[in-house]
């Protein structure tokens, strides 16, 4: 890009338009700059649209703004006057980056950006018709912009239209099917040492979509507690050893079952779903258990939780259980759930943040329970903690009613008594 000084002094620079190629005349479509704005060099001035192509043209200096030449709507070739830069010293010695020519884009839906080019260049008629400029900031915010009516001239996507869709869709709360997560960057592992590429199973690949679609659709925030379960393991063991002749194992996880639907039945928001702007309370008490498997996670369901007893649950999950190990798990028996509980209690961990199973608004995370020393009536005594990891939608449920769920949910595994209520 070529640069005169425009009046005697250090570090005043004229910025003029660069080598475009043949074209003359041609068409200024944004300014993103304004007098007193500071720049950075690289920073994209303006665009300029002929009719094959869009062009940023960036900045070969940092500085202020102190005057500016050009306005949307000007004609300008090579060497037109772009705007005045005050920089922060005399760079008159800096070599000026070499001029490149526009590149037509190569069709309506492809988009050319050459980084070490002064001019990155895209298709005027992809899909938002928007500058270069405007749809790398659409991707900063994470925007489809083919999903943006354009206000500009010809129906061209502004910078306003951008920021307002975004606004928009937050104040909707729409934004996770109008959002897009940035694509990861692709990296050569094999540079740095040896490796070995293994398929993801078909468990993995779904879920993994899930939960990805889950984690930035869901508002999560998660409550941590913790409940004192050591009579309730009493009474566990107890009915183990009674039902071993039947070879029926009772399982912490039953009782937290129960425990679940008592809570629920209080607080009826945690067994619900969002529908657009309805939230839809269920009368029914169908909870999910995530079981581990070769292959990965999987959310079998029980059915009406609230009409079983413990013994009849610990029966059913150790069934269901199997069948997930032995891949004989189907559609069906993952469907209809309304909460979800995933315990990792078996391996150990203190706490963690499980994500929601959409459309449920709630999932109860349990981790190891460990003795600790709980102080009562004036001296402390060992008792069995079990800690509770609450992941809520914050758009259904905010955190007080969070901490009353997970405080009840506590108060009822410590006195078991309560799930007769």
């Amino acid at each position: 890009m070529a640069d005169t000084s425009s009046k005697p002094g250090a570090g005043i620079k004229q910025v003029l338009v660069p080598d475009i190629g043949d074209y003359k005349g041609v068409n200024v479509i944004e300014v993103m700059v304004k007098p007193g704005d500071a720049i950075n060099v690289d920073d994209t001035l303006l665009t300029l649209e002929t009719d094959k192509a869009a062009m940023d043209v960036p900045s070969p200096y940092a500085g202020i703004v102190k005057e500016l030449h050009v306005e949307i709507g000007d004609k300008v070739s090579k060497d037109t006057l772009i705007l005045v830069l005050e920089t922060a010293g005399d760079t008159a010695s800096e070599p000026a980056a070499e001029p490149a020519k526009a590149a037509p884009a190569a069709s309506p839906a492809a988009a050319t950006v050459t980084p070490s080019s002064p001019l990155s260049t895209a298709a005027a008629s992809a899909g938002g018709h928007a500058s270069p400029a405007i749809r790398r900031f659409a991707r900063e915010l994470g925007v489809d912009i083919a999903r943006i009516s354009g206000s500009g001239t010809k129906g061209r996507v502004t910078k306003e239209d951008v920021q307002l869709f975004v606004k928009s869709a937050l104040a909707s709360g729409t934004g996770g099917s109008s959002f897009q997560v940035a694509d990861m960057p692709a990296f050569d592992f094999a540079k740095y040492g040896a490796i070995e590429t293994v398929p993801l199973s078909r468990i993995q690949k779904i879920s993994g979509a899930n939960l990805h679609r889950n984690w930035v659709n869901i508002p999560h925030v998660t409550q941590f507690d913790e409940a004192d379960i050591t009579d309730m393991d009493e009474f566990r063991k107890q009915l183990s050893a009674e039902y071993a002749a039947q070879n029926i194992k009772i399982t912490p996880l039953a009782f937290m079952l129960k425990a679940a639907v008592t809570a629920l039945q209080h607080f009826p928001k945690f067994n619900a779903s969002l529908d657009g702007e309805n939230l839809v309370l269920k009368q029914y008490f169908h909870i999910g258990v995530a079981v581990d498997t070769p292959d990965g996670l999987v959310v079998p369901v029980l059915r009406d939780v609230d009409k079983k007893g413990v013994v009849q649950l610990a029966k059913e999950l150790a069934e269901i259980s199997a069948k997930a190990r032995e891949k004989k798990i189907t559609a069906a028996d993952m469907q209809g759930g309304c909460f979800t509980i995933s315990s990792l209690g078996g391996i150990g961990g203190t706490a963690f943040t499980p994500i929601i199973n959409a459309p449920e608004v709630a999932i109860l995370g349990v981790s190891r329970a460990v003795m600790k020393p709980v102080y009562q009536e004036g001296e402390f005594v060992p008792r069995l903690m079990l800690p509770l990891s609450v992941s809520y939608d914050h758009r259904v449920i905010d955190g007080a009613l969070a901490a009353r769920f997970s405080t009840y949910l506590a108060q009822v595994l410590s006195d078991i008594r309560r799930l007769a209520l």
